[in-house]
């Protein structure tokens, strides 16, 4: 079994969604008391918030590089970014290891084609929303990607950072993205990409016909299906 290397903290609250799909997934294929062989680098994420929104990225990109060399240095065999919005340095990190980068974007693509969907629409960080390293990643993959407008992306932001990332759950942020999506698919969107490790834990496929795209669980699977086989 392979050693993958996670960089979490970011939050977290999704790290530990991570750690419970990575072991569920191992032990689901080797069986009895197996379980994931993995190293976690774990952030203060106040700290890489503080960067964020800063406009800070040449330096956080240099502390997620120097995060990845150091899980390469004690023996990881593949690196996890165990968010959306910090895979905005993913490139780079690829250039200063010689191990690979399990990216979440691509995972994500393969689950949205097997779907034969073409247009999505994608919930995140205002950084992943509006910047185009994500959306453009997708595109490589030929999907085309709608983000809520402006007001609606505000929404999404702030309950991130201000409830889920720290551990707060409301029905009331809950019905809000309910009607994000629903103005989604008014504009196009055949499914939605949850492109932030923290909103899984508000909506849920339970909650809406539109299909949606888990990318922590979508993540996890793929890297555990890397460590196993």
């Amino acid at each position: 079994m392979k050693t993958l290397g996670l960089i979490g903290g970011l939050s977290w609250e999704s790290s530990t969604e991570y750690y419970r799909y990575i072991n569920t997934f191992v032990k689901e294929e080797r069986g009895g008391l197996n379980s994931a062989k993995c190293l976690m680098h774990s952030f203060n994420f106040a700290e890489i918030v503080e960067m964020q929104h800063n406009g800070e990225w040449e330096k956080a990109t240099q502390t997620m590089v120097d995060a990845a060399k150091k899980l390469e240095e004690c023996g990881a065999e593949a690196i996890v970014i165990c968010t959306n919005t910090m895979h905005k340095m993913a490139e780079v990190i690829e250039e200063n290891v010689k191990i690979p980068l399990i990216h979440i974007a691509d995972a994500t693509a393969v689950k949205i084609k097997e779907q034969d969907l073409v247009t999505v629409g994608l919930l995140g960080t205002n950084f992943t929303m509006k910047q185009d390293f994500y959306k453009k990643r997708l595109k490589k993959h030929g999907i085309d990607v709608i983000v809520p407008d402006e007001e609606d992306q505000q929404i999404v932001h702030n309950v991130i950072y201000e409830e889920l990332c720290q551990g707060v759950i409301k029905e009331s942020s809950k019905e809000a993205y309910l009607k994000i999506l629903s103005r989604l698919a008014d504009k196009g969107a055949q499914g939605v990409v949850l492109g932030c490790t923290e909103i899984p834990l508000l909506i849920n496929q339970n909650d809406t016909s539109l299909p949606l795209f888990n990318t922590t669980y979508i993540h996890s699977k793929v890297a555990a299906e890397f460590a196993t086989k």
